[in-house]
């Protein structure tokens, strides 16, 4: 091993900066945003320009996936992985992201990932959505809609690839998108049961209701009103499921996992 990257892996160990910049370690306050209002904040640039990518492109991309041919899902999924990732690195557009930032969120990923694995027994009963809310109220909307969109694309690594994976990616990142806005816009409390609730709607309204006509969209030259409420009907018995377990996980782990994720960026100034 060099002697840079021993230097390297010290200061990053070590909680300090890299080639010389001076690292003041903060202490780390007591949690202080748990149950409470959050005040307004009015949108950046960056989530309008985030708004308007996942708003408007992304369901281009899919439309032209879908008529230039399934077998080309891939490639749409590579086009919409750049695309989450556009707005989220417009956070470091003065400096160079900090490798302990994108840690984080490669963790929370990994960890969403592994979460759906183990509860693979299970149809729909999987804590991905959870992190994915959890991730864009410590983060922001953009990283809620980054860790949405490579979770569903590197999960499917182990459940499969295929047309259904750009549809995934675009629901799991726009509940994580419109949770971070909500939070953002004082709409979403942190607590329990505000973020449960929220977890258990946004599966319903959010992910079921890109997810269920993406089914139609599918497997389906024709698509009618008829077909459409077919869709939503027979998918309502999973979306239950989803939301259920979304509410569970919530419940039970948002509460810790803010408070460490909260503690982490204090500790090492990642982003906000």
């Amino acid at each position: 091993m060099s002697k840079s990257t021993k230097d390297f892996l010290k200061a990053f160990y070590s909680d300090t900066e890299y080639e010389g910049e001076s690292f003041e370690r903060q202490a780390v306050p007591e949690f202080q945003l748990w149950d409470q209002i959050i005040k307004k904040q009015a949108l950046s640039k960056r989530t309008k320009l985030a708004l308007l990518i996942y708003f408007l492109l992304t369901p281009l991309v899919i439309y032209v996936g879908i008529k230039v041919g399934d077998r080309k899902y891939l490639t749409v999924s590579l086009i919409l992985m750049v695309m989450a990732m556009a707005p989220f690195f417009l956070i470091f557009e003065k400096r160079k992201p900090k490798a302990r930032e994108l840690i984080v969120i490669a963790v929370l990923v990994g960890l969403a990932v592994a979460g759906r694995m183990a509860f693979f027994m299970l149809p729909q009963f999987k804590p991905v959505t959870a992190l994915v809310i959890i991730a864009a109220v410590s983060f922001g909307a953009e990283t809620g809609f980054l860790v949405g969109a490579l979770s569903a694309l590197a999960s499917n690594i182990f459940f499969t690839q295929g047309p259904w994976t750009p549809w995934q990616m675009f629901a799991f990142g726009m509940v994580g998108f419109i949770a971070g806005l909500c939070y953002q816009k004082g709409l979403l409390r942190m607590n329990r049961i505000a973020l449960s609730l929220f977890g258990f709607v946004s599966c319903f309204i959010i992910y079921g209701g890109i997810m269920n006509p993406a089914s139609l969209f599918m497997y389906s030259s024709v698509v009618t009103k008829e077909a459409l409420l077919a869709t939503f009907i027979y998918g309502a018995p999973m979306d239950l499921v989803h939301a259920g377990s979304t509410f569970i996980f919530l419940f039970l782990f948002s509460k810790p996992m803010l408070e460490k994720l909260a503690r982490i960026k204090i500790k090492y100034g990642l982003i906000h």
